[in-house]
């Protein structure tokens, strides 16, 4: 496998997972209401898995590899609107959270912004995908030996090690929390 057909991989999940976005915000949208669980777990999912996860390694890894070759005035282009895009999925993510617990505390005038904010993540996904699947990974590959290709796969495998450890002591501190106040 090479680090392209691991990111390339995550973006198939991160497509089911906007499949199911698609399907409870048409059921959503048919009552009026906001599923706020459905919510909350698509909040988690983008900031832990597209976000910390996928876009973690395209910046940590591949990015800054990318950073110390000499590429294309193209590619250094696509790479800064890339990273634009990472930071529009964290604004929009963080208004979604924002909103769902404005929901959950009683404000159902914050319903159609939750909807909006939901059909956003929907269409941009697929177009951030394609961007990065057919004009981005590969052509971005042609920088780096097998060799490097390689240790970049290692780069990521440990970068997921680092997140799964960082999610679960986050959710353990956060129930300590909860028991001492």
């Amino acid at each position: 496998m090479l680090p392209i057909d691991a990111l390339m991989q995550e973006h198939r999940l991160i497509e089911r997972m906007i499949s199911q976005m698609q399907k409870e915000l048409a059921l959503m949208g048919a009552t009026n209401t906001v599923n706020t669980k459905f919510v909350a777990s698509v909040v988690d999912f983008i900031w832990t898995y597209a976000d910390r996860c996928h876009h973690g390694k395209e910046e940590g890894v591949l990015f800054k590899e990318l950073a110390a070759k000499q590429i294309s005035s193209e590619h250094a282009e696509m790479l800064r609107d890339l990273i634009d895009e990472h930071v529009y999925v964290r604004k929009t993510t963080a208004n979604l959270a924002k909103t769902n617990e404005s929901y959950i505390a009683g404000n159902n005038n914050v319903t159609k912004e939750i909807f909006g904010l939901m059909q956003a993540l929907i269409e941009f996904y697929p177009m951030h995908a394609q961007k990065e699947d057919k004009k981005f990974f590969g052509p971005s590959m042609t920088y780096f030996t097998l060799q490097e290709q390689e240790t970049m796969l290692d780069e990521f495998g440990k970068f997921d090690r680092k997140i799964i450890h960082e999610h679960y002591a986050k959710i353990v501190e956060e129930l300590e929390k909860q028991a001492n106040v």
